[in-house]
């Protein structure tokens, strides 16, 4: 079957631990005017293609998100993601629009968030830490721009509801 509602793509990214999940958890219970979608729910070491930008799981996700919106809801796709890996694709062409935000913390909230995860792999650490601060320094630059929002000083509640707000905001643009 081949979508025909073009919907917009909604796609929350960020690093571990910078809150995103948490976030989305609380609008996957309040949903009703989209679909929230946790990409990690799918992710195995199959997928595990950073040579190619994670080719495969990009398709999966983006196909799967254009076939639920077949009910006329857009969906939500919570996970690490970057405009380039979304965009070139060809379905892409499934989609009115994609929006991006990226949700980020300040370095020593990120430490504090890892620590509470119990995150002792180092090189774990740094790739966060680096996603993280790239995100905050350069969203705004990428082609096309990823909105940022900063939850160092955010509940997750918080966090949730700018969340929901974003995606109205969009979506009442339509």
């Amino acid at each position: 079957m081949t979508p025909d509602k073009k919907l917009p793509l909604f796609v929350v990214t960020g690093a571990s631990c910078a809150g995103k999940s948490t976030a989305c958890e609380i609008l996957f219970h309040r949903e009703k005017d989209y679909i929230v979608m946790e990409s990690d729910i799918l992710w195995n070491a199959f997928y595990d293609t950073p040579q190619d930008g994670y080719d495969l799981y990009r398709h999966t996700w983006m196909e799967l998100c254009a076939n639920i919106s077949q009910c006329g809801l857009p969906c939500v796709l919570c996970g690490c993601g970057m405009p380039e890996q979304f965009e070139p694709r060809s379905e892409r062409a499934l989609f009115s629009d994609i929006h991006y935000l990226a949700v980020v913390c300040d370095d020593a909230t990120m430490l504090h968030r890892l620590d509470s995860r119990g995150a002792a792999d180092e090189a774990w650490r740094n790739s966060s830490l680096q996603f993280n601060r790239w995100l905050r320094e350069n969203a705004g630059t990428s082609v096309p721009p990823i909105t940022v929002l900063d939850t160092s000083a955010l509940t997750p509640g918080q966090a949730g509801d700018a969340i929901d707000r974003w995606i109205h905001s969009k979506l009442s643009a339509l």
